[in-house]
């Protein structure tokens, strides 16, 4: 028999911004600790909104599963002595199962082994009713809370103070003491649409219940709502509204009753560049913008209200009332910036330390301005663009703007740059030197940008690790995982032809280090391209594919994709099976004999066998074939090539004794498959592929 099951915890307003965390490791603390259990249950669902967090389960069994439980003992001629009386490893084993030592004796069964001592027993399953507490309880104290609250004259620990909880299994209300309250089937409604207790009648019933409480509890459709309800208000007045989902899913996880409504704002306000205003909305008030068809800003803004009110334009009125003030300190903020050059605010970056043994901000500009200058040939910048880029990179760090907006750094760099007179080139590589932010984020439209982004994260890349504060576990205080994977993406997306080796070097010239931990530089190139195989798994590629191309100790990005490429395709052809096992054991074999016993040069002259007469003839009529394809990375070419090698070793494994009794016959042979492994490094060690047929 089974039955419904509902849980709902209810609180003071929940942090928006970890709502829907909170709601999904509840939830999934709830079945797991159920199917620990061994409680069956056809369908989970979680709910969140403001003020609670709830999980239902359809058709939970009403009781574990009885059990039979085989326990062994220790052996019997361990269990007993010469005399036949119970040794202490039997008295213990009495004691472990509850039993009296006398019926030992008729307890024992062989294991399929030897005789030992076994008790069997069968437990009867437990209602699940008493088990919701410790699973519920359970759930809770493993929620990802970094600052859990105190409320009252209570011990009691949680996210924000617990007001209320229920719980119900099928129709019947369940006791259970939560985080000092005491559950039942009340729960409440909305604060303002809905007074007095709602009472829970059944699990089925809740989310329908709690509608009626001007409550929407079920998280996705409450973020549906207001996506389709703010682009409606947005077409209303003839625009588009800009949806971001973090602030989609913020104001989601606001507002239980949500209501869209548009307002305006005065249209002087556009003379401030878009994105100030736009991150003024977004961070101030949680607004959607509006655009045109063109993708300008209209002096529109559109709010969630969480309130169905009878007089709407009151509730509009308001917030126009509350935008004005913050768009027009956006506007001072931006008037007052324009005072000042971005190049005589660097003077101001010397009393930021970036970090106490690389130096202050100011002085982090003039390296990656150097190091721009060195880049910029092989990204095809301008040298001098690229360095006056880097040296005005982190000015509009001190602007006004920047100081309230942290979000629009380089934004607002770019529009003083331009304001300034400054190169163009310059103004937009202010913008683009913190892309990509993210995974899947635009990467550097510019050659300028593109090379002031691999400056600026080489720098600190190379600096952190100078010094010996490389990230540990997952402390990672500077980003500098984030940091490899733009330069990895910047490389590789962009066509740079630039070996790593070469720009940490240049890296580590421009930092004048009292303290340089020696070996730290070597680090770093090992740590960059690491980073890949996270990105190639992220890509269905297996990490038997990028060993096989690490194995290589390469350091070009680009080269190593596109050996990484091919090898992928290649473990997919047909060849691939036979090849890569032969290459395992070409590689046994060498190991045992020690690389410095094989000569690397074959004599023919020594062959015995056809087989070997044809692989040698194969193995040097691809290595000139494949020698321009190699100079061209044409590497897929030369793994095709190369795949017509199967026969000719299939048949040299199958009828050469590679250890032959002659030493020098045994010798050629041994060189002969060194020159068939050195082959097949022109691209990978392909040794490490798992393949199947």
């Amino acid at each position: 028999m089974s039955k419904d099951f509902l849980v709902e915890i209810g609180t003071e307003e929940l942090p928006p911004k970890v709502l829907r965390q909170l709601s999904e490791t509840f939830a999934s603390g709830i079945t797991q600790r159920l199917k620990e259990q061994q409680l069956a249950f056809n369908q989970m669902t979680a709910f969140a909104a403001p003020r609670r967090l709830a999980v239902l389960i359809k058709d939970l069994d009403e009781q574990t599963p009885d059990q039979d439980i085989v326990s062994w003992g220790p052996p019997l001629k361990v269990a007993f002595d010469a005399d036949g009386q119970p040794t202490k490893a039997a008295e213990a084993f009495a004691r472990k199962n509850g039993l009296e030592v006398a019926v030992l004796a008729e307890l024992v069964e062989n294991d399929g082994q030897q005789d030992k001592l076994c008790v069997r027993q069968s437990i009867s399953g437990s209602n699940t009713e008493a088990l919701l507490g410790e699973v519920i309880n359970q759930s809770l104290a493993a929620l990802p809370i970094p600052k859990p609250m105190r409320w009252g004259r209570s011990r009691q620990e949680f996210v924000r103070p617990v007001q209320w909880a229920v719980v119900l299994f099928g129709n019947e209300t369940v006791a259970i003491d939560i985080l000092g309250v005491t559950s039942g089937n009340l729960s409440r409604g909305h604060r303002f649409h809905s007074t007095g207790d709602i009472q829970i009648t059944s699990p089925a019933s809740y989310r329908d219940t709690l509608l009626d409480a001007f409550v929407m509890v079920d998280f996705a459709e409450r973020r549906e709502l207001i996506r389709q309800g703010v682009m409606a208000a947005a077409k209303t007045a003839n625009g588009q509204a800009v949806i971001d989902e973090s602030l989609l899913e913020e104001v989601t996880s606001l507002n239980e009753w949500p209501v869209p409504l548009m307002g305006r704002f005065e249209e002087h306000f556009l003379e401030v560049p878009a994105e100030a205003l736009v991150s003024s909305m977004a961070q101030h008030q949680k607004y959607f913008h509006v655009v045109d068809a063109n993708n300008k800003l209209l002096p529109l803004f559109i709010t969630v209200a969480n309130i169905a009110s009878a007089d709407p334009q009151q509730v509009i009125n308001g917030n126009e009332r509350v935008i004005r003030p913050r768009l027009a300190d956006a506007a001072f903020f931006y008037n007052t910036d324009l005072k000042t050059t971005l190049d005589a605010r660097r003077e101001t970056l010397r009393k930021i330390v970036f970090q106490s043994k690389l130096g202050t901000v100011y002085d982090k500009t003039a390296r990656v301005s150097e190091l721009a200058k060195i880049l910029a040939p092989f990204v095809g910048a301008d040298v001098t663009a690229a360095g006056r880029a880097g040296e005005l990179s982190k000015s509009d760090l001190v602007s006004e703007m920047v100081g309230e907006f942290d979000d629009l750094q380089g934004v607002m760099g770019r529009y003083y740059a331009l304001n300034d007179g400054e190169d163009p080139a310059v103004a937009d590589a202010l913008l683009e030197q913190y892309l990509p932010r993210f995974a899947g984020d635009a990467i550097p439209a510019s050659a300028t940008g593109a090379a002031l982004a691999l400056a600026d994260r080489l720098d600190t890349l190379v600096g952190i690790f100078s010094i010996g504060q490389q990230p540990s576990g997952s402390r990672d205080p500077f980003a500098l995982r984030r940091a490899s994977l733009g330069i990895l993406r910047i490389i590789i997306e962009r066509n740079i032809d630039i070996d790593l080796k070469v720009a940490i070097a240049a890296a580590a010239q421009q930092l004048a280090l009292t303290e340089v931990l020696d070996g730290n530089l070597e680090q770093v190139l090992t740590y960059v391209t690491e980073r890949l195989k996270s990105w190639y798994r992220d890509e269905n590629i297996t990490p038997e594919v990028f060993a096989s191309v690490a194995a290589m100790e390469l350091s070009n990005p680009l080269d190593i994709n596109a050996r990484v490429k091919a090898v992928d395709e290649f473990s997919r052809a047909v060849e691939a099976v036979a090849l890569a096992s032969a290459n395992k054991r070409v590689l046994n074999i060498l190991a045992k004999q020690g690389e410095t016993k094989v000569e690397a040069k074959v004599d023919s002259t020594l062959f015995e066998d056809p087989a070997e007469i044809q692989l040698a003839a194969e193995i040097e009529r691809l290595r000139l074939l494949i020698a321009p394809l190699v100079e061209e990375r044409n590497y897929m070419g030369v793994l095709a090539a190369l795949a017509t090698l199967r026969e000719p070793v299939d048949t040299f494994f199958d009828g050469v004794l590679v250890m032959a009794d002659n030493p020098e016959v045994r010798a050629n042979r041994l060189a002969l498959l060194h020159s068939l492994r050195q082959l097949f490094l022109n691209v990978a060690d392909i040794s490490h592929l798992v393949v199947t047929k």
